[in-house]
């Protein structure tokens, strides 16, 4: 039975989506604040995270981003704004999805489905990854599409691994560099463009329209293996 966590203060609309859940087959477990949903994370280990923006102690937003620093626990973003803005910071924190209250059942039930059908554990260790067409190894830095073989540098298998460590999500350019470069080499958001290049050039059968090392516009990017 999958797991699913609702971080929500306001008491009727937590109960009323648990409800929702548990008559769907799903097992249950909610939390009234950002700290005890935290905790219950730990404790938990849910499968999906439905998390509201507006909490009475650590913002959605905080939550988000202190949850991405350890896990890829697929997460959807209630919240009662539906300005862009907002919904491109949620992004860039690390949220999966995003539902503007009101929302309609099926639509909630419909994300979460698709969220839960979505996320798979990938390993960033496994040696022969396949995307597509092609079969990249990480360990020897080749890619391989048809009869033809190209080589990897350092940077490119680094900015890969990390790509598909987090397989299916978003992944900003500030963590692309922060997690690939580092601090200390000054490169900047054109250098992660220029790799994210030449790895599709390498991977992608039409590097002019990828179809797996997407773009994220205003966030970063994502690998859909």
């Amino acid at each position: 039975m999958q797991r699913i966590l609702i971080v929500e203060d306001e008491k009727e609309m937590a109960n009323g989506l648990k409800d929702i859940l548990e008559f769907e087959g799903y097992e249950v477990v909610t939390a009234e604040n950002g700290k005890e949903g935290l905790q219950a994370i730990s404790r938990k280990e849910p499968d999906c995270i439905i998390l509201d923006l507006m909490l009475p102690d650590l913002s959605g937003y905080e939550v988000c981003e202190q949850i991405r620093r350890k896990l890829t626990t697929p997460i959807l973003m209630l919240t009662a704004r539906s300005q862009d803005h907002d919904k491109i910071r949620g992004f860039k924190v690390g949220a999966d999805d995003y539902l503007t209250k009101p929302f309609s059942v099926g639509e909630l039930l419909a994300r979460v489905m698709a969220l839960l059908r979505r996320h798979t554990k990938y390993s960033p260790e496994a040696d022969l990854v396949r995307v597509g067409s092609s079969i990249v190894d990480v360990q020897h830095f080749t890619v391989r599409r048809g009869r033809r073989e190209h080589s990897m540098s350092h940077y490119e298998a680094e900015l890969f691994k990390l790509l598909y460590s987090h397989a299916n999500q978003p992944v900003t350019r500030d963590e692309i560099l922060d997690r690939v470069w580092g601090t200390d080499k000054f490169p900047t958001n054109r250098t992660v463009d220029n790799f994210i290049v030449k790895l599709r050039k390498k991977i992608e059968d039409d590097y002019r329209n990828p179809k797996h090392i997407l773009t994220i516009y205003g966030v970063g990017y994502k690998l859909s293996p």
